[in-house]
């Protein structure tokens, strides 16, 4: 729903602890947007897009997010580094200071709901303190339509104070930031940091519980998009793998870009209302869609603007990698009615190997595609972060670790199965290195990508021939149309190819070591997935 009539309806928040706030209900995006003006919170650029910053944090604080651990919780939540676990008593005392910090002050409230298919729907009340932040859940969570507002009752509620720093020695946080899960109050708490992602990423871990657990429908993090003749593809991947990217096609319908369901019934839905795109060195020639998405009711985040012409500075990164645009997916022009695809016929699996072994295009087994599904790998390069010289391998279990309270097998198995049962064909895409490593080879070209992705989707890479790479055993087509053929096998692509097996083979060590921790809940298709050196 494009609404930005502006909504009269009051609410009262005493049954969530909340007394006496000056309430701002359901406001439009365009009340939003000025009120971050007027409030010197943000800045509007020449394009009309609405300019934040979120202060201390630009981005997630994996240390401070913390699931409560209680009968619910207790004996499904996979606990450790990703899921910690934080004591109910300590959690109902730091609500308490939460809901009388917000009382007597102003807040801004958005009743929205998240999972476009209507039977697993799920709505959601969001308090902020800021009214960028409510802009922020405009734009990504969906948008009722006026006549549902009216027997609105939320299911979650989810709580966001940038400004409320919690005392560690008190509260039972880490630091004085926190993001906190209640599976059994169902509520979503957040403090000290105004990074928006945190409270995506609060709603969306919320959903990798509830749907497996009580709906036996597989949550993903991933984007999605429809083919003319309805096909579904799905494509994974970690932050800076092209995954927003790769999924805006101009000959396909977009389903969404990041959180998706896969149901019983062989369909995919959009978790969400908008996307939550990097827009780090965007560029029209090389992501029209996402760079013609802000205009008016976009939030672009922790950007750099030319303060001569008003614009955005997208190759500065001064004040962070990860700089953001989040906007409602309306504005993308090729969208799926509806946010619901059927027929999933082909997944990508996306990497960015910056150390330049994997192929850009192989075909997986079901085997292999459950290791991968579970291992989640990528590559950090140089300078993307403190201490970073060299690459370094980045494992994401199920492409989303940090989001997932279940153990990843979990995830692992249901994809397994619903590959199987769906006839799917997996692919790993290597968008990173050709030719050597980060600082040697190069980049794997945009187009080349675009045009292998586009001949997996068209059938036409069923009846070339396959080699199986030495080191990793996946598939590798020896012709695709469009790309060279000296390309298809990374081997062929450095100068030396001893040093190349080498290095395959110490990349494949990493593999190993990382998934040593899953062996013992991973059956023996998925251990027959591994790296064959």
């Amino acid at each position: 729903m494009n609404n930005n009539t502006p909504f009269t309806q009051s609410i009262s928040l005493k049954d969530i602890g909340i007394e006496n706030a000056k309430i701002h209900y359901q406001l439009s995006a365009n009340e939003l947007h000025e009120m971050t003006i007027e409030f010197g919170q943000g800045v509007e650029i020449s394009n009309g897009a609405l300019a934040i910053n979120t202060g201390e944090y630009t981005g997630r604080s994996p240390l401070d997010r913390f699931i409560v651990k209680d009968n619910i919780s207790e004996n499904q939540v996979w606990w450790g580094k990703v899921n910690i676990p934080f004591e109910p008593k300590a959690f109902d005392a730091l609500y308490k200071k939460v809901t009388a910090y917000l009382s007597n002050k102003e807040v801004y409230v958005r009743d929205s709901y998240v999972c476009a298919d209507p039977n697993y729907r799920l709505n959601v009340r969001v308090v902020t303190e800021t009214p960028w932040a409510n802009l922020f859940c405009y734009n990504m969570f969906l948008r009722p339509k006026l006549e549902e507002l009216e027997n609105f009752t939320p299911q979650w509620t989810l709580l966001c104070v940038p400004s409320f720093l919690a005392d560690p020695a008190v509260d039972g946080t880490r630091q004085s930031n926190f993001a906190i899960l209640d599976f059994t109050k169902k509520i979503v708490l957040i403090g000290g940091t105004g990074y928006t992602g945190e409270m995506k990423k609060g709603i969306f871990s919320a959903l990798n519980f509830i749907l497996p657990v009580f709906k036996n429908t597989l949550p993903m993090h991933c984007s999605a998009n429809v083919g003319k003749e309805g096909d579904t593809a799905i494509f994974f991947g970690l932050s800076g793998t092209g995954k927003t990217t790769l999924s805006a096609d101009p000959n396909r319908k977009l389903i969404g870009d990041d959180e998706h369901g896969w149901t019983n019934e062989n369909t995919v839905f959009n978790f969400e209302g908008g996307c939550y795109a990097k827009v780090i060195n965007l560029s029209e020639e090389n992501e029209p869609d996402i760079f013609r998405a802000i205009k008016r009711g976009a939030i672009l985040e922790n950007v750099v603007i030319n303060k001569e012409t008003n614009e955005v500075d997208f190759e500065d990164v001064s004040i962070t990698q990860n700089t953001r645009v989040s906007y409602p997916i309306y504005h993308i022009d090729n969208i799926q009615p509806d946010s619901i695809g059927k027929n999933p016929k082909n997944i990508f699996f996306l990497t960015a190997d910056s150390f330049g072994i994997l192929p850009p295009i192989s075909k997986l087994t079901p085997g292999q595609a459950a290791y991968h599904f579970i291992s989640g790998y990528t590559a950090k390069i140089a300078g993307t972060e403190a201490g970073i010289t060299e690459p370094q391998p980045n494992f994401s279990a199920c492409f989303g670790a940090p989001f997932m309270p279940l153990h990843p097998t979990k995830y692992a198995e249901m994809l397994s199965k619903k590959m199987k049962d769906a006839n799917v064909k997996v692919w790993l895409i290597n968008t990173g290195w050709t030719g050597g490593p980060y600082g040697i080879g190069n980049r794997m070209k945009l187009k080349y990508t675009r045009a292998m992705i586009t001949a997996a989707l068209n059938g036409e890479l069923d009846d070339v021939a396959y080699e199986n790479h030495n080191v990793f055993g996946i598939a590798i087509p020896q012709s695709c149309p469009n790309v060279p053929v000296e390309i298809l096998n990374p081997r062929n692509t450095w100068e030396d190819t001893e040093l190349y097996d080498q290095k395959a083979v110490e990349l494949a060590q990493k593999f190993k070591a990382n998934f040593a921790k899953f062996e013992e809940f991973a059956n023996p298709e998925i251990m027959m997935g591994a790296p064959i050196a």
